[in-house]
């Protein structure tokens, strides 16, 4: 008799705990694309501001055409840093990113990239990871409802 009387209660438990965690997920994406973005941009306007430094720092890295590849890694950090910001086109934004990012693991965090599973503590400690991992947050579950993407879903939705 006891186990009917739990589930139903354990159920409605479940379902009430859920429900007040899933009023954060707006929130908390929103807090996630402004931090990183803002981040990104600034990461971007430094490269840029400073391209013969960053030059110098990827021709070290053995990186092709330094001087070319650090204008559109900077570029790319500060444009979508601010679309990310903004929230507009996150999904699509996210992707240059996540490549830039997972370039910087093959160059300058080689040894920590190859050494993922035995020693995850470097991988995770590595200057892209965070980057990284808020890039895909936003990928995956989007840019939320407090940003231009939201807008126009909403917007699109009452249209029809």
């Amino acid at each position: 008799m006891m186990k009917t009387t739990l589930l139903p209660l354990a159920d409605k438990f479940h379902s009430a705990y859920t429900n007040i965690l899933s009023y954060a997920q707006h929130p908390l994406l929103l807090l996630i694309r402004l931090y990183w973005g803002y981040d990104f941009f600034q990461t971007g306007l430094g490269k840029l501001n400073n391209l013969e430094g960053t030059t110098e720092f990827f021709t070290s890295l053995n990186i092709p055409f330094p001087y070319l590849n650090a204008i559109a890694a900077g570029s790319t950090e500060l444009i979508c840093g601010i679309l990310l910001m903004i929230g507009f086109g996150s999904r699509y934004f996210t992707l240059p990113l996540i490549i830039i990012l997972s370039m910087a693991y093959a160059t300058d965090d080689r040894e920590a990239l190859t050494n993922i599973f035995s020693d995850t503590e470097s991988f995770v400690a590595a200057t892209p990871f965070n980057h990284l991992l808020a890039s895909f947050i936003i990928l995956i579950f989007g840019a939320g409802n407090f940003s231009v993407d939201g807008f126009l879903k909403r917007f699109r939705n009452n249209k029809t």
